[in-house]
């Protein structure tokens, strides 16, 4: 019997070691940072030097926020994680929308982003906008605390996809949503560089990969981009 269960320990220990890695190293492109998740390269961070590309006038036209808050349907109440949320731009739109009782948690992993936030939060009076400062790898939200997690053009971004995504979903509560808002990159009418967009296709295979979350739907009414939500299994 010890003999048995020591060789199926050795079993056990190989089996373990021959795993693929997760992330694959290519030679970096242009917008790219050289390392490849799912068949994708990972695309470069948009450091806060562009803040103000955030805040552009032309963004409402060119984005139709006012359509993707429709989509999303938050309600008073509710508590939305904003991953990646830069400015506060799509924050303090949805900390409107879910007043009163409801909050939002605005994560971005750069410092002078978080600080611009809650400056801008301030001025515009949005009290219900709580900011932190994530890692490459954890968002660091509490577990099961949020009924909806969504990320604006962030995820194609994301040094550590896997992992990042994973600490999302411990953070949704049983049921919650996770949205994905990329840059649809079967549209080559769209005026962004390739690797910061991604197909729907892409976009559902590396969410799938967690087995915790069910796709939902895809809503197509973004002039730009793809509005991809899953919804954590209860």
């Amino acid at each position: 019997m010890a003999a048995a269960a020591i060789c199926s320990l050795v079993f056990l220990s190989l089996a373990q070691t021959a795993q693929p890695p997760r992330y694959a190293t290519v030679p970096a492109s242009a917008d790219g940072i050289g390392k490849q998740y799912q068949g994708r390269e990972i695309a470069g961070v948009m450091g806060f030097q562009g803040a103000a590309w955030l805040e552009r006038e032309a963004r409402e036209r060119e984005e139709r926020t006012d359509l993707l808050m429709k989509a999303l349907a938050l309600k008073p109440g509710m508590v939305v994680a904003d991953i990646g949320a830069g400015t506060g731009y799509l924050s303090r739109r949805m900390g409107s929308a879910v007043k009163p009782g409801g909050k939002v948690l605005a994560v971005d992993v750069q410092p002078e982003m978080v600080q611009l936030l809650k400056k801008l939060a301030t001025q515009k009076g949005a009290q219900n906008i709580v900011a932190s400062l994530g890692t490459e790898q954890d968002v660091g939200l509490p577990m099961a605390t949020v009924d909806l997690a969504i990320m604006v053009d962030v995820y194609h971004e994301l040094a550590y996809p896997h992992e990042v995504l994973a600490s999302i979903i411990r953070a949704l509560k049983p049921g919650g949503q996770l949205v994905f808002i990329e840059y649809r990159a079967e549209d080559p009418a769209v005026p962004i560089k390739a690797l910061h967009k991604m197909t729907e296709a892409q976009v559902r295979r590396e969410a799938l990969v967690h087995p915790q979350l069910a796709w939902e739907k895809t809503v197509g009414t973004l002039p730009w981009q793809h509005m991809v939500v899953f919804r954590k299994r209860s």
